[in-house]
Protein backbone atom coordinates (compact mmCIF):
# COMPACT_ATOMS: atom_id res chain seq x y z
CA UNK A 1 0.00 0.00 0.00
CA UNK A 2 1.01 3.37 -0.58
CA UNK A 3 -0.33 6.29 0.66
CA UNK A 4 0.41 10.33 -0.75
CA UNK A 5 -1.22 13.20 1.23
CA UNK A 6 -1.09 16.93 -0.41
CA UNK A 7 -2.34 19.86 1.36
CA UNK A 8 -3.69 22.79 -0.41
CA UNK A 9 -5.10 25.52 2.29
CA UNK A 10 -8.29 23.98 3.60
CA UNK A 11 -8.38 20.69 1.36
CA UNK A 12 -6.26 17.53 2.32
CA UNK A 13 -6.19 14.79 -0.31
CA UNK A 14 -5.35 11.92 0.79
CA UNK A 15 -4.38 9.38 -1.90
CA UNK A 16 -4.47 5.34 -1.18
CA UNK A 17 -3.01 2.96 -3.68
CA UNK A 18 -2.16 -0.92 -3.51
CA UNK A 19 -4.03 -2.91 -0.56
CA UNK A 20 -5.50 -1.32 2.09
CA UNK A 21 -5.35 -4.50 5.10
CA UNK A 22 -4.54 -5.04 8.80
CA UNK A 23 -0.71 -4.83 8.28
CA UNK A 24 -0.86 -1.37 5.76
CA UNK A 25 -3.88 0.02 8.07
CA UNK A 26 -1.86 0.81 11.13
CA UNK A 27 0.76 2.27 8.63
CA UNK A 28 -1.18 4.37 7.75
CA UNK A 29 -3.40 5.32 10.40
CA UNK A 30 0.28 6.74 11.94
CA UNK A 31 0.61 8.86 8.34
CA UNK A 32 -2.94 9.89 9.17
CA UNK A 33 -3.15 11.01 12.60
CA UNK A 34 -1.91 14.80 12.02
CA UNK A 35 -4.88 15.39 10.10
CA UNK A 36 -7.42 14.13 12.23
CA UNK A 37 -6.49 17.12 14.48
CA UNK A 38 -6.93 19.68 11.79
CA UNK A 39 -10.08 17.95 10.24
CA UNK A 40 -11.97 21.64 9.77
CA UNK A 41 -12.00 21.76 6.15
CA UNK A 42 -12.40 19.41 3.30
CA UNK A 43 -10.65 15.74 3.13
CA UNK A 44 -10.99 14.19 -0.11
CA UNK A 45 -10.16 10.38 -0.03
CA UNK A 46 -8.74 9.84 -3.15
CA UNK A 47 -9.51 5.60 -4.74
CA UNK A 48 -8.85 5.32 -7.55
CA UNK A 49 -5.93 2.99 -7.52
CA UNK A 50 -6.89 1.37 -4.46
CA UNK A 51 -7.64 -2.54 -4.89
CA UNK A 52 -8.81 -3.85 -1.72
CA UNK A 53 -10.09 -2.26 1.53
CA UNK A 54 -10.62 -4.60 4.80
CA UNK A 55 -12.18 -3.74 8.08
CA UNK A 56 -8.99 -2.04 9.08
CA UNK A 57 -9.16 0.10 6.15
CA UNK A 58 -12.85 0.87 6.69
CA UNK A 59 -11.90 1.98 10.45
CA UNK A 60 -9.84 4.73 8.83
CA UNK A 61 -12.04 6.09 6.55
CA UNK A 62 -14.71 6.48 10.23
CA UNK A 63 -11.82 7.81 11.76
CA UNK A 64 -11.55 10.57 9.29
CA UNK A 65 -15.40 11.06 8.98
CA UNK A 66 -15.62 11.43 13.05
CA UNK A 67 -12.75 14.09 13.28
CA UNK A 68 -14.29 15.82 10.56
CA UNK A 69 -18.01 16.17 11.42
CA UNK A 70 -16.01 17.32 14.98
CA UNK A 71 -14.59 20.17 13.65
CA UNK A 72 -16.64 21.32 11.13
CA UNK A 73 -15.06 19.32 8.74
CA UNK A 74 -15.86 17.55 5.50
CA UNK A 75 -15.45 13.80 3.74
CA UNK A 76 -15.59 13.02 0.38
CA UNK A 77 -14.48 9.80 -1.13
CA UNK A 78 -13.39 9.78 -4.88
CA UNK A 79 -12.58 7.06 -7.49
CA UNK A 80 -14.06 3.95 -6.01
CA UNK A 81 -13.47 0.97 -8.10
CA UNK A 82 -16.90 -1.61 -7.71
CA UNK A 83 -15.21 -4.33 -5.54
CA UNK A 84 -14.55 -1.09 -3.08
CA UNK A 85 -18.19 0.03 -3.83
CA UNK A 86 -19.71 -3.12 -2.89
CA UNK A 87 -17.48 -3.31 0.32
CA UNK A 88 -19.09 0.01 0.82
CA UNK A 89 -23.09 -1.02 0.22
CA UNK A 90 -22.53 -3.96 2.21
CA UNK A 91 -21.09 -1.83 5.17
CA UNK A 92 -23.38 0.50 4.79
CA UNK A 93 -20.25 3.12 4.19
CA UNK A 94 -22.16 4.69 1.05
CA UNK A 95 -24.79 6.15 3.20
CA UNK A 96 -22.40 8.08 5.25
CA UNK A 97 -19.65 9.28 2.95
CA UNK A 98 -20.12 11.77 -0.13
CA UNK A 99 -19.02 9.33 -3.00
CA UNK A 100 -17.77 10.96 -5.80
Amino acid sequence: MELKINKVEDVTTIQFSGRLDTPSSQEAMAQIAPILDNASGTIIIDCENLTYISSSGLRIFLSLRKAAVMKGGKVIVRGINNDIRNVFMMTGFLNLFDIQ
